[in-house]
């Protein structure tokens, strides 16, 4: 069972683990690998990112093929699976956006930043990535900062304000 596991030796915290155990008590007992994409999130919440450690763990968990854990890992953009940095900027790029402006957004960005596109800035501060359909193409250009705030119409000006205004919000 996994009640028996001993989490110090695991690369999440025993927090972590409870987490998981409240979501798979949503579902009844023989699909509780339902619960995967609500534990990779409380992974990443925890470290940033979802190591292939964490995907294993949580493999082990839901009684689910480490491969499994981690198709699904890398079929959804909103995990990441290498550390980013403290703000991750996804800009759409899908054809809709990028027909009002969503590749030139992306692109003032990494001017902005001094980064290329799936970078991190020196400071640990951005990431920067390419987004998929974020499902607002009529207030293009779009994005997302960390998968949870949208922000739309973003002229250069506005690009430049959120900029500043998370690195203001830092200090």
């Amino acid at each position: 069972m996994s009640s028996e596991v001993t989490h110090h030796s695991l690369p999440l915290s025993a927090e972590a683990f409870a987490r998981f155990d409240r979501e798979v008590a949503k579902y009844p007992a023989d699909q509780k690998q339902s619960a995967v994409m609500a534990c990779l999130s409380i992974a990443q919440q925890e470290q940033g990112y979802v190591s292939a450690e964490s995907e294993r763990a949580i493999a082990k968990h839901l009684d689910m093929a480490p491969m499994a854990v981690h198709e699904v890992t890398t079929f959804y953009n909103m995990y990441n699976q290498k550390p980013v940095g403290k703000f991750k900027i996804n800009v759409c790029t899908n054809l809709p956006c990028q027909l009002r402006n969503g590749q030139a957004a992306l692109v003032h960005l990494t001017q902005k930043l001094g980064i290329e596109v799936g970078g991190t800035t020196a400071d640990g501060m951005f990431t920067l990535q390419p987004g998929e359909c974020m499902g607002a193409c009529a207030d293009a250009p779009v994005l997302l900062v960390n998968d949870r705030t949208m922000c739309s119409y973003m002229s250069n000006d506005k690009l430049d304000q959120l900029v500043d205004g998370l690195r203001a919000a830092k200090e």
